[in-house]
């Protein structure tokens, strides 16, 4: 081992360390890591309408055609169903994904900050079910459905 190896060696060892004994002493908590609040009471609701009063409070979503939800009618896979949502309110806030027939419907919560109101990604759907989507815009929430059918089970079975 050449110094050059050493030194780099004693460096990283010294960095793992330090950091080591960061994280026993408490300096570093999740909440300080993570980059947002986790909001657990969403994620943990049994039901769309629990869910949505855990991230937003009491008020109900208006249905407006400003939001658009993308995705298959049929899925042939419950475990992989693509979905994209956009919208064209300005300031959007958040984005949040309920599929109502999942043992915990919130799927995902985006948050925007000057950002374009767009998101797309995979999520699991456990059965046939209405999804949801509720976009945050001015404070006021709007919302898109779709029904998707789903012919192989995801996460329930």
């Amino acid at each position: 081992m050449n110094s050059l190896d050493r030194r780099t060696f004693l460096k990283s060892a010294l960095a793992g360390g330090i950091v080591t004994l960061a994280a026993s002493a408490g300096l570093l908590k999740p909440t300080r890591v993570l980059a947002a609040a986790w909001p657990a009471n969403a994620f943990e609701a049994k039901t769309a309408d629990d869910a949505l009063k855990a991230l937003y409070g009491a008020a109900a979503p208006a249905t407006s055609p400003a939001v658009t939800l993308k995705a298959p009618f049929q899925a042939e896979n419950g475990a992989v169903v693509p979905i994209t949502v956009s919208t064209s309110l300005p300031k959007v806030e958040s984005i949040a994904i309920l599929v109502k027939e999942n043992p915990n419907p919130l799927v995902v919560k985006v948050a925007f900050t000057g950002a374009e109101g767009y998101f797309s990604a995979r999520m699991k759907m456990g059965k046939t079910s209405d999804v949801v989507v509720v976009a945050k815009s001015g404070g006021k929430l709007y919302a898109a459905s779709q029904q998707i059918k789903v012919t192989v089970g995801g996460c329930g079975g």
